[in-house]
């Protein structure tokens, strides 16, 4: 087994089913003052540059300043929101059992997302996944652009080389990202991206999901 695994959330341990699309928007228009017309793609992307992407598509200047403020109001909203956010979204099949099969093997496990801190600590807490976790080790929206940068982020905060980490993740952008930082990538076919896919971007495993725990501990600890 890996001395650390890193997850990615959305699509890899959970769906919203919608309402972080619709937390976001809300977010947006509150610190811009103008309603969400079209958002940038956010499939693998961080919430700082999916926000600079889309204050481009609306000509609005984007700034630190900027991103400090929407991170605060989309944290805020997600806390106003959880009960919501309990009963419309769900954690994965087999992520809780998953993880707390590694925590009996003794693996340390924290989370590399694109989401703000605040956000991601609420998503964890409403499905009950945050006790397997050690969140201070782990790498958010407002610690960089890239997934690499975030990787290398939640190493540094881990003490734990790459080559003793996976990272699980389900885009092309976690594989590659992965890739980049020397960690080795157990890719998660639940989300946009198939599993043929997510094996020619280059994961070094592939799992259709995370139900079965013995074959998603034989891929973690190969």
């Amino acid at each position: 087994m890996p001395e650390l695994v890193l997850w990615d959330i959305d699509h890899t341990l959970m769906a919203t089913r919608g309402l972080g699309g619709e937390l976001w928007g809300q977010a947006f228009e509150q610190v811009t003052g103008m309603a969400l017309r079209e958002q940038a793609s956010v499939t693998g992307s961080t919430e700082r540059v999916i926000l600079r992407e889309t204050a481009r598509l609306h000509d609005i200047p984007y700034s630190d300043g900027l991103f400090v403020r929407f991170a605060d109001a989309l944290g805020a909203l997600h806390v106003r929101r959880a009960a919501e956010m309990r009963e419309r979204g769900h954690a994965l099949p087999g992520a809780a059992a998953l993880l707390a099969a590694l925590v009996d093997q003794g693996v340390r496990q924290s989370v590399v997302t694109g989401n703000v801190r605040q956000a991601a600590e609420v998503k964890l807490a409403v499905f009950g996944l945050d006790a397997y976790l050690r969140l201070d080790e782990g790498a958010y929206g407002e610690d960089g652009e890239r997934r690499p940068e975030l990787l290398r982020t939640a190493l540094e905060r881990a003490n734990v080389a790459p080559q003793d980490t996976v990272f699980l993740g389900d885009t092309p952008a976690d594989v590659a990202g992965g890739h980049e930082a020397g960690v080795r990538v157990v890719a998660v076919a639940t989300g946009k991206t198939s599993a043929s896919d997510l094996r020619a971007a280059g994961a070094h495993s592939v799992l259709d999901g995370l139900t079965d725990t013995v074959r998603a501990l034989d891929a973690i600890g190969a």
